[in-house]
């Protein structure tokens, strides 16, 4: 891979829906491990495990979500790794629930517990690979996702510093030997079931989430010239995905696109795999799903944006 940056915007339609034997062995040749930084979206329980060690109570609250996870079962990133033949666990993955971009995290007000932010995600993993006196290892895939809580938790109204600490934990993962970087911008954060039904704040987040995508590809095309022709930073478009959805979920399985399943299950003490919310801001597994076949289909496709299959709708409960 020397591509030095690319910007991936799939067809969902032509996203493969199983994703098949050969392109996992493909990429099983690329990558070895999977290390992951980022937020709630990513988190695999280490906001879970640092709340509970604190307070005796863990959060989020285990059930009714999925064993510590921001949603009703596995996340996208867990699902990835399947594809690929890995494995995802906390010992690579760093994301913690209410991460910025930057050094604060907004899971509790006041951040009492010292929860970290991308920042210190970064800073202390680079900080590790440096003390072993050993270079990130070339063929593994570092994945850097967060942003949504600097908009919508930490009162940022303009996008030039949440990109630019992306683009500094980019940069950062460079320098210590990182070849394989995979960064993912935002969906509407003016959509979702927490922003949608106040007008003024999701003109707001639909506004700043165009302004932080745009100035994102911006940033990662800046980087091709500092981080060498050895790097390849690929920036995934969840956006359009998002955006495909939206328009018409009924073509990829969904029924609702704007409720919380969680509260109707509140409610009528049944869910379903139709919601593509599984509370106020999180997506469910079935969701997360669709994500991480997109992303598998564009590693597998080695960034060709035509890529072949038939169909995309998902089939609920998978791998759960």
């Amino acid at each position: 891979m020397v591509n030095q940056y690319r910007h991936l915007s799939p067809n969902l339609e032509s996203v493969s829906v199983t994703p098949d034997s050969r392109g996992i062995l493909q990429l099983q040749r690329k990558f070895d491990v999977l290390y992951v930084f980022g937020d709630s979206l990513s988190d695999l329980g280490n906001a879970f495990d640092a709340t509970e060690k604190a307070t005796g109570e863990g959060s989020p609250p285990s059930p009714p979500y999925f064993q510590g996870h921001f949603s009703n079962g596995l996340v996208w990133v867990e699902y990835l790794a399947l594809f690929l033949g890995l494995t995802a666990n906390r010992s690579t993955n760093f994301a913690v629930g209410g991460a910025n971009t930057g050094s604060a995290n907004t899971m509790i007000p006041n951040n009492p517990l010292n929860l970290p932010g991308l920042q210190q995600q970064i800073d202390n993993f680079t900080a590790s690979v440096k003390e072993s006196r050993q270079d990130a290892n070339s063929p593994d895939l570092y994945i850097v996702w967060a942003g949504g809580n600097d908009y919508l938790g930490g009162d940022v109204t303009h996008p030039t510093l949440p990109i630019q600490n992306l683009s500094n934990a980019v940069s950062s993962l460079a320098k210590i030997g990182a070849r394989n970087i995979l960064v993912l911008n935002l969906p509407d954060l003016g959509l979702v079931p927490l922003t949608r039904n106040n007008p003024e704040q999701s003109i707001l987040l639909n506004e700043l989430t165009k302004a932080h995508n745009t100035g994102l590809a911006k940033a990662l095309d800046a980087l091709k010239f500092s981080c060498g022709e050895s790097v390849d930073i690929l920036l995934f478009d969840v956006n359009s995905i998002f955006s495909q959805i939206m328009n018409n979920p009924a073509k990829f399985g969904f029924t609702n696109v704007t409720d919380a399943e969680l509260d109707q299950i509140a409610q009528s003490q049944q869910g379903t795999d139709k919601f593509f919310f599984w509370d106020g801001l999180h997506p469910t597994t079935t969701s997360h799903l669709i994500l991480a076949k997109a992303v598998f289909s564009v590693l597998c496709s080695d960034g060709v944006s035509e890529l072949n299959a038939e169909e995309f709708a998902p089939v609920g409960g998978a791998f759960i």
